[in-house]
């Protein structure tokens, strides 16, 4: 994808360090890297377009998924990468400040390399130098998780002051099917109970529809019901309402939702990008009769077989916690004593567990990291993160 560069504007002086201008960074022979917190509607394009078209990529690197973050106060920087005048990489950097600490930034399944790019390597390191300067310059703490294509970020980050991460900005490992296999195959890799409720859901009454914006408002309630259970805040209707209207007019999310006998009783939905489905958010209505129908295995299912049939590649559970990625890669079978209710869950549908490169972070001042280090060891410190981290993900703080 062509696209062409913002001019070269400098760098940012230090008064202008809470509002990131645009500027060149880093260059080489081959490799030139623009940061920019207002590409032009031309430049955006591609980048939207070269995200679309790397396999494995994810919505949190689209535009239109930093328009949905700034419901809850992120603010967006582009790290845009080119080798003249052809963009090939680059790195959406959602930010936003937080009270009483300062800038916080993170990057979720990112960098994006595109394919077939002669200079991985200087790419890298491009970026590399980018993420830290943006990280020294502008960000009290900087977490990013690179995706697959992009393991060697890691090995670069750390070299540049950087540190292993496991704060959680995006799940580092999950359980993803192989759509590219014979739907008999994929029944086949089902649990002995779901392969049996495949043939029963529809005599039972169980029916699974594709929804649309009026079912966003249903999505929120069933999630309330569901976090009330779970013990989670749930999304407000009006951030579910935004991602909505931002993903689905470039068919980047799906909402299925399951009914029976014409009740909806549960809902979930899903985001699309890079031939990879991954689901996102659920909801259940636990008063009826949805979790002794296997309600919510019906609308998975379905979304899987809808994945299949639309031609893409992956189906991605949405992550899955450390006990049962140990186990499944030991080869073990689930353990409902230890794992977590929504593991056992993903694990029944017969997918493979697959391991992210390794997140990382850089936390700036000494003052800040020690404090951060020292709560993740205490329960009040934990929970003071907890709140944080709800505080980032939707803008309200946690119960």
């Amino acid at each position: 994808m062509k696209a062409r560069r913002p001019r070269r504007l400098g760098k940012p002086s230090a008064r202008e360090v809470d509002d990131i201008g645009s500027s060149i960074v880093g260059a080489s022979n081959a490799v030139s890297v623009t940061v920019t917190s207002e590409p032009n509607a031309q430049l955006l394009e591609a980048w939207d377009a070269l995200v679309r078209a790397t396999e494995g990529s994810d919505v949190s690197q689209l535009s239109a998924w930093a328009r949905t973050r700034s419901a809850v106060g992120f603010a967006s920087t582009y790290l845009l990468a080119f080798e003249e005048d052809t963009l090939v990489a680059g790195a959406q950097v959602l930010h936003r400040r937080v009270p009483a600490v300062g800038r916080f930034g993170y990057v979720s399944y990112g960098p994006v390399i595109g394919a077939g790019t002669q200079n991985h390597a200087a790419i890298c390191g491009a970026l590399s130098d980018a993420l830290h300067e943006l990280s020294t310059r502008t960000l009290r703490a900087l977490f990013v998780q690179p995706p697959d294509n992009a393991g060697e970020m890691t090995e670069e980050l750390l070299s540049r002051g950087f540190r292993n991460s496991d704060a959680g900005v995006a799940p580092p490992a999950t359980l993803r099917l192989d759509l590219t296999l014979p739907e008999a195959e994929l029944r086949r890799g089902l649990s002995r109970r779901l392969r049996r409720w495949t043939n029963h859901w529809e005599q039972r009454g169980v029916r699974v529809r594709g929804g649309d914006e009026r079912d966003i408002p249903m999505l929120a309630r069933l999630m309330e019901s569901s976090a009330g259970h779970q013990g989670y805040d749930p999304l407000p209707v009006d951030y579910l309402l935004t991602l909505w209207r931002s993903l689905a007019p470039a068919g980047h999310v799906q909402l299925f939702v399951g009914e029976v006998n014409g009740a909806p009783v549960v809902a979930s939905l899903f985001t699309v990008c890079g031939r990879s489905v991954r689901y996102r958010l659920t909801g259940l209505d636990r008063s009826s009769e949805a979790s002794n129908l296997s309600v919510p295995a019906a609308v998975v299912w379905h979304a899987a077989l809808w994945s299949k049939r639309t031609g893409h590649h992956w189906f991605d559970f949405g992550g899955i916690g450390e006990t049962a990625l140990h186990d499944l890669l030991a080869d073990r079978s689930p353990d409902e004593t230890t794992w977590r209710s929504t593991d056992t869950f993903k694990a029944r549908f017969g997918g493979r567990p697959h391991v992210y490169p390794t997140a990382v972070e850089r936390i700036g001042p000494w003052w800040l990291r020690t404090l951060y280090d020292a709560s993740r060891h205490s329960p009040h410190g934990r929970a003071l993160l907890a709140h944080a981290r709800q505080l980032l993900r939707t803008g309200r703080g946690a119960r």
